[in-house]
């Protein structure tokens, strides 16, 4: 693809509409309502999400992670603690999640603050993953540098034949993380890049006020 066709890639978006009438008064169940419309059109991956990070200093980075819960409190990944990611949260807890479903055209943009969920809450969801990921959590030193993918499989292998058949223990470096939101906005493609954006932010402990804006 040469550039001249690269600024010329663009869809035009015309399967719904958004208005603040159709939009329900709590960001949650307004999230549960778009996640199940999503999960009932086939997106795939629909629980994939673009997870943001800044260091101190506000240098960046993204990734895609799995969202694995949600309430009223806030939505709920797990990874390793000694990540990037997990380095960058523990001195800087402020965090922005990003779901793109382009079949329903649809986006939510959630920002808020990161903290660790409950050990139980760690352990719970550590033994219920398949007992080969388990192992694999236990082996990765995510982030870091490594020599080749040999020294992996070769630790993936020993743990293997060491936990046959048993439990695998949670490691201390390895769990959950809530970002508790402050903003949630629902963005709807719409034809002429007119989109609609509803956006939530919350005005103290539990309310929301909910405004429209520009595309």
């Amino acid at each position: 693809m040469n550039q001249e066709e690269l600024k010329n890639l663009r869809e035009e978006y015309n399967a719904a509409a958004l208005t603040e009438a159709s939009t329900k008064s709590d960001p949650i169940k307004q999230f549960e309502k778009w996640f199940n419309e999503a999960q009932e059109a086939q997106v795939p991956e629909l629980n994939a999400m673009t997870l943001a990070t800044a260091t101190p200093d506000g240098r960046p980075s993204a990734r895609i992670v799995l969202l694995k819960g949600y309430h009223e409190g806030g939505f709920v990944f797990f990874t390793n603690y000694l990540s990037r990611k997990g380095k960058e949260i523990n001195k800087n807890p402020n965090g922005a999640l990003t779901f793109f479903w382009p079949s329903v055209e649809r986006q939510i943009r959630i920002e808020g603050t990161l903290e660790k969920v409950t050990r139980e809450e760690s352990e719970k969801y550590f033994h219920s993953r398949p007992h080969n990921s388990q192992i694999g959590a236990v082996v990765s030193p995510q982030s870091q540098e490594i020599d080749n993918r040999e020294i992996i499989e070769q630790k993936w292998n020993e743990l293997a034949t060491e936990y046959e058949g048993k439990e695998v223990p949670k490691p201390s470096f390895w769990g959950g993380y809530i970002l508790k939101p402050r903003l949630i906005e629902f963005w709807q493609g719409r034809p002429s890049r007119l989109h609609d954006r509803i956006l939530y932010k919350k005005i103290d402990n539990k309310n929301w006020k909910k405004v429209r804006l520009a595309p």
